[in-house]
């Protein structure tokens, strides 16, 4: 038998706590002296102690808690439930450091104000892809992520089984907006063999054209100061957006803060020559 304090130091809660539980006769000590008063416990009460406060933490009121173990609630049953809650936390967790990302590259770009970084413009080739599309909602992180990444994932899974497809560069996603919508492509560039299987791939055919492009060095997920300051050059230097934008990814190390990115914004406007960076 243990006494309240010590019970409540192997249960990791409150002695205020498990005197609460005794009054709303959730969990009751396995003996109450009669003359003093003093609440004794069992180490077995550890395990119902542990369904009370596993439950409690899945949400569930102290009244639902009750009726459920009343129920006599099986393990299993309580097992499957925390594996659930753990998966909503889990996400919720990712979720909220997601957009401390997002939160921490907009501060980040204010913190950059009207400095633009190297940009160097570009005569891009035409050229051919095998590609995957997809659709996302919006530009939002939480919106694109979710619908790019298994793209380029997939894709990569297809390629081996693609005959008379011959891959001859990097990944590349393409963005463009199609109505309230984001039109997203993962390409890689490659001869294409029209008598092959492409296994489910597209070929994507790209005009030759001219790109503002600034390199990216750090996670993707932290692209968004990159990109706003392309974006001030580009209106700086009186040009405009003139097709889907491109990320072109150099190198993708294990760690994404290794990475190195080349963002491609295609230019139309009526300068010849841009200025100089950083104008």
């Amino acid at each position: 038998m243990f006494a309240i304090g010590d019970f409540a130091r192997h249960g990791r809660v409150s002695v205020r706590m498990l005197r609460h539980y005794d009054a709303i006769g959730l969990l009751r000590p396995a003996h109450v002296d009669e003359a003093t008063g003093y609440r004794s416990y069992e180490a077995a009460q550890l395990a119902d102690l542990n369904r009370v406060v596993a439950l409690k933490d899945l949400g569930f009121t102290l009244e639902q808690v009750r009726t459920m173990l009343a129920d006599e609630i099986s393990l299993v049953e309580v097992r499957a439930m925390l594996a659930l809650r753990r998966a909503e936390l889990e996400a919720e967790v990712a979720e909220s450091a997601a957009r401390l990302t997002q939160v921490e590259s907009r501060l980040h770009s204010i913190e950059l104000g009207d400095e633009v970084p190297a940009v160097v413009v570009k005569d891009l080739p035409a050229g051919r892809y095998v590609a995957l599309e997809g659709v996302a909602d919006d530009f939002r992180p939480e919106q694109i992520s979710p619908v790019i990444r298994p793209l380029c994932a997939e894709l990569g899974q297809r390629l081996p089984g693609a005959t008379g497809v011959v891959p001859s560069g990097r990944l590349t996603c393409f963005y463009e907006t199609s109505g309230d919508q984001v039109r997203l492509q993962a390409a890689v560039p490659a001869a294409v063999s029209y008598d092959g299987e492409l296994n489910g791939l597209t070929v994507l055919d790209t005009p030759a054209l001219r790109a503002a492009t600034l390199v990216h060095r750090g996670p993707i997920d932290e692209v968004l100061p990159a990109w706003q300051a392309l974006a001030r050059w580009v209106d700086d230097n009186g040009y405009r957006s003139d097709g889907p934008a491109r990320e072109l990814y150099l190198d993708c190390p294990d760690d994404p803060a290794e990475w190195v990115t080349e963002l491609q914004e295609p230019l139309a406007g009526p300068r010849a020559e841009p200025s100089l960076p950083g104008r």
